[in-house]
């Protein structure tokens, strides 16, 4: 183990610093070489295969799935944001940085996507948005900036955001296009990029709107949302384990005695809602959308367990749910035999961090990239805690 001190509030993971970075690095590997691949074969471009196996002609017939690639995105910002603080590529010299191809994506997300960033939901977009903001960032960082293709995602991006946050139903952002619900999923993130861009009054308002309208009383967290059915609005009591992720860091990008206050009642609520009985780990939600919300909300909770303004206690426990949950994921990984190539990852993670990937995903069966996605996020987000470098950068 390190000799590292830890930071007060901050409870001693199970492995050091280093041992979670090289869990990540070996994460991040997995799914860029394996997942990972050229658009029609163009060079410059990569995109993350949906499932594996998987062939051309399925991945493009096939489901798009675009906010699954503005999470790999982030993924990979995470690891450009350990290369910068280590001066080592997580995938070796002769490889590129995870920086570089994280650029590749956003350019290969707009091709795929018909050559524009826009699509008909407002949460897709919004991760999009959020991911190329921490990727500008860590271009920046690195004196390597893309500010021209940035700058253009942000402000179309923006434009889809003002558009569908209205004031119908009392504030709040539409989620798709039809324009029939307003939800957490989308509301959500979008105050989280307005209150990193500066625009802290929308943010507020819609944090206020979320408090207001989709809080649970008893429980402590976000339903999802608010339909508009036969002209009547209907409230959709579901709880999602990744719409608390989103909530809980626009309240701590925005700061103040009452956000700050009620992102430590939030983090109490995933402890007593959302954790597997009798443990610190998190509930899986399963595949397809459902196999990134554990690592979406880990993601947040590590900035909360980061965040100085926050008591000890709370610190102590966001710390414990996200080392908790990535040592479930990473104890129960399944190791690939021989070398990992195209339609076989080294790693293959569970979507249920209490069952081994054995289980879940056993030899033959097909892999989803959202899972895989989630157990790197959750090695990202317990690294991120260890390493007092990697806490600038969201």
């Amino acid at each position: 183990m390190s000799s590292q001190i830890q930071p007060a509030g901050i409870p001693a993971p199970s492995a050091d610093a280093t041992e979670w970075a090289r869990r990540a690095n070996q994460a991040a590997r997995s799914v860029t070489r394996s997942f990972g691949r050229r658009l029609l074969f163009l060079p410059g471009t990569h995109i993350g295969a949906v499932t594996l196996p998987s062939d051309t002609l399925r991945s493009l017939s096939g489901p798009w799935h675009y906010w699954w690639q503005a999470h790999y995105v982030d993924c990979l910002v995470d690891a450009g944001r350990r290369e910068l603080a280590g001066k080592t590529k997580f995938d070796g010299d002769s490889r590129p940085s995870a920086g570089r191809l994280a650029s590749r994506l956003v350019t290969t997300i707009r091709l795929r996507n018909l050559l524009r960033f826009v699509n008909d939901y407002y949460d897709d977009m919004a991760w999009l948005a959020l991911a190329t903001l921490r990727l500008e960032k860590l271009a920046e960082e690195t004196k390597k900036p893309g500010r021209r293709r940035n700058a253009y995602v942000q402000k179309c991006l923006t434009l889809q955001f003002d558009s569908a946050s209205t004031d119908h139903l009392g504030g709040g952002t539409f989620w798709s296009t039809k324009r029939d619900f307003k939800n957490t999923p989308a509301t959500a993130p979008v105050s989280l990029y307005y209150a990193r861009t500066g625009h802290t009054e929308r943010a507020q308002h819609l944090v206020n709107w979320l408090n207001s309208k989709l809080l649970h009383p008893e429980r402590g967290l976000y339903q999802d949302g608010l339909r508009i059915s036969n002209g009547e609005v209907v409230v959709d009591g579901a709880i999602y384990t990744y719409n608390q992720g989103p909530v809980l860091g626009a309240l701590l990008e925005l700061g103040g005695e009452e956000n700050l206050r009620r992102a430590a009642l939030l983090v109490d609520a995933v402890e007593r809602e959302l954790t597997l009985p009798g443990t610190r780990v998190i509930r899986g939600d399963g595949t397809g959308d459902g196999g990134l919300f554990t690592g979406i909300l880990l993601r947040y909770l590590a900035l909360a367990a980061r965040d100085v303004r926050l008591s000890a206690t709370t610190r102590e426990k966001a710390a414990s749910l996200v080392y908790g949950t990535a040592e479930a994921f990473w104890a129960g990984r399944r190791v690939s035999t021989g070398s990992a190539g195209k339609g076989t990852p080294a790693i293959v993670f569970s979507f249920e961090p209490q069952r081994p990937a054995s289980e879940t995903y056993p030899v033959g069966a097909a892999v989803e990239l959202s899972t895989q996605l989630q157990g790197w996020m959750a090695l990202e987000a317990a690294a991120s805690i260890t390493s007092n470098a990697s806490s600038p950068g969201n």
